[in-house]
């Protein structure tokens, strides 16, 4: 077999099998190697959600938190479940690689759940009940040893989260027109087998930790985790990796600091009038160096001072790429766009907290069975299920016949979409809340635990509406910030999307903790979320919510109008063809309306 035709056998993005060889394209990758990580994926939201469902609802009847206090726990939980992540990617991109990043936080993970299952099981490790309901206080050890065993599970998610999803997006090579089409469904059906995972916890789980016992409902879990990591290591044969670059992944707040130093440096200089006169190296460097080349973009133009050429006297000073400076380009346009997420994460924080607190006061009994308050977050994940294939089989190829978009509609569209969809699950909750206020005033409900006569389910269409909005909102958080990162901070990219969760859960622990604090100092001293929610104001936290997420909408769409982005050249082996090295030339490519996934190629010459 000569050369060309080894080449042809082996991937084209470079991608290696764990010992560092080039991999054979038929044997690895696609959806062969996706079947196993989506097999894990399932087990470890069921995991996931099993603790994080219900755990406002432990908090407050096993160890007997305050409401406020049990919401904030819950929030900071959560947030940091989704911060770590941050800690993991930048591991992963810059020294371990993702696979490894994810086999040793994997362990951690497990390791955690499984603490978390003693605590709930063992006598000397939790308050002790009575059939009756009743429960001793908790000992400081107890609470201790609880919280412990919540962030080491954390700890573990950090590694797992932002690199189990992006290893399965590598499973595709960019190069093949036939595996770029497959990659355009894979965050699509990744989120789907997240939200079948999660369905379980949910519908299942949570009704056994109520019901039969805390103990058996975090065993089941447990056990699918352990197994799912076996079939996850059963697949390694199949996998590809991507070489970790670590002259790029090892220092992206490097590159950052010294792209604006270089800018700073000249301040005082002008830029020329062709971007073209800017530093940059030639196509053949970026072909053997297997990178992409970013197109010079008009945003942030006092950074492309960190590009201009410097004269013979100060050859000492090497300056910036175009490419090193759109890098940088992204990183602060994906900071803003991330900004505007901020509060369609905080909307999402009151999935596990409020909504399930909201849920326990209302009639939650069908033909005689009491369902968990939690259990209907199941809504959420059975209307993203039905979604999800009406939107990537029907929609998708309806609206791609207009826009002639290969996704349809641009990343940041979707985006909007979902913002929208949630300002309507703000005010439903609020017009449900306003009417369970107004049986309580009827049938003078006022004890804490008195059920209002009104059905849970009248919270359906909030639960429903949010699952639609995920298909928009979550889905397209996380491609977009897959799509639009550097390529060799792609797993640092996907953090934007975990550290919006957290930060969100954060800022509802805030947003929670003062407005319990100025409502409670006010006059009345009556605070809108009270203990008692049969004697609060939740419904007035909901109008501050909504005013919230309409001002955020109209600040994301300011944002969606102005940002660039991200435009690439497709390098051509040997090319040296001047229209493909210039401005606008035949190898241009330009992300987010069409994809890196699905590249669109302007010009007769072809990516390999």
């Amino acid at each position: 077999m000569d050369a060309e035709a080894k080449q042809d056998v082996h991937t084209k993005d470079g991608s290696v099998d764990l010992r560092g060889r080039p991999v054979v394209a038929s044997q690895t990758g696609r959806w062969k190697a996706c079947a196993f990580l989506v097999g894990y994926e399932s087990f470890e939201r069921m995991a996931f959600y099993g603790v994080a469902s219900n755990l406002v609802v432990y908090l407050t009847t096993q160890l007997r938190e305050e409401t406020v206090s049990s919401v904030r726990n819950v929030n900071n939980w959560t947030g940091t479940v989704w911060m770590t992540p941050i800690v993991g990617a930048y591991i992963a991109d810059a020294f371990l690689g993702r696979f490894w990043t994810f086999t040793i936080s994997s362990l951690i993970y497990l390791a955690g759940m499984v603490l978390i299952t003693l605590a709930v099981s063992l006598k000397s490790l939790h308050p002790h009940c009575t059939p009756e309901g009743g429960c001793a206080p908790a000992t400081p050890q107890q609470v201790a040893f609880f919280h412990a065993a919540l962030y080491t599970m954390a700890i573990g998610a950090g590694g797992t989260k932002p690199n189990i999803s992006t290893f399965g997006a590598d499973q595709f090579d960019d190069f093949d027109e036939r595996e770029r089409d497959s990659k355009t469904s894979f965050f699509n059906w990744w989120m789907f087998s997240s939200f079948t995972g999660g369905l379980v916890a949910v519908l299942v789980l949570v009704f056994v930790q109520e019901n039969v016992g805390w103990g058996v409902g975090y065993t089941i879990p447990t056990v699918g985790l352990a197994l799912s990591l076996i079939l996850f290591y059963v697949g390694t044969p199949f996998y590809r990796h991507k070489p970790v670059r670590r002259a790029t992944a090892a220092g992206p707040a490097r590159l950052v600091s010294r792209v604006f130093s270089e800018a700073f440096a000249n301040r005082k200089r002008q830029l020329p009038g062709d971007p073209g006169e800017l530093h940059e190296h030639d196509t053949a460097w970026y072909a053997a160096a297997g990178k992409r080349r970013l197109h010079h973009t008009p945003a942030f133009r006092f950074l492309d001072k960190a590009a201009l050429m410097w004269t013979e006297e100060e050859t000492s000073r090497r300056p910036c790429t175009v490419t090193e400076v759109e890098e940088v380009k992204l990183i602060a346009g994906m900071i803003v766009v991330w900004l505007s997420t901020l509060v369609p994460c905080t909307i999402w924080a009151q999935v596990n907290t409020l909504f399930v607190k909201q849920g326990t006061t209302l009639d939650r009994t069908v033909s005689g069975v009491r369902i968990p308050a939690a259990s209907l977050g199941s809504f959420i994940t059975i209307s993203m299920l039905l979604s999800i294939p009406v939107y990537d089989r029907v929609l998708v190829p309806l609206v791609r016949r207009r826009t002639r978009n290969p996704r349809g509609i641009t990343l940041l569209q979707r985006l909007g979409i979902g913002c929208a969809l949630q300002v309507m699950v703000v005010a439903c909750a609020y017009l449900v809340e306003v009417r369970r206020m107004r049986v309580i005033r009827e049938r003078s409900v006022q004890g804490p635990g008195d059920t209002v006569p009104m059905s849970i389910f009248w919270m359906l269409p909030q639960y429903v509406l949010l699952g639609v909005g995920d298909v928009f909102n979550s889905v397209g958080i996380l491609e977009f910030f897959y799509d639009q990162s550097p390529d060799g901070m792609r797993s640092l990219g996907t953090t934007f999307f975990t550290s919006g969760l957290g930060v969100g859960n954060f800022l509802n622990s805030l947003l929670v903790t003062l407005v319990d604090r100025a409502t409670r100092g006010s006059k009345g001293g009556k605070s809108w979320i009270a203990n008692n929610l049969n004697n609060s104001h939740l419904d007035y936290y909901y109008v501050f919510l909504l005013l919230l997420s309409v001002a955020n909408l109209a600040l994301f769409v300011w944002v969606a109008t102005r940002y660039k982005y991200k435009r690439e050249f497709l390098e051509v082996e040997g090319a040296r063809t001047p229209e493909l090295e210039m401005a606008g030339g035949k190898g241009e490519v330009e992300s987010g309306k069409g994809t890196d996934a699905s590249l669109t190629v302007k010009g007769a010459q072809a990516a390999p």
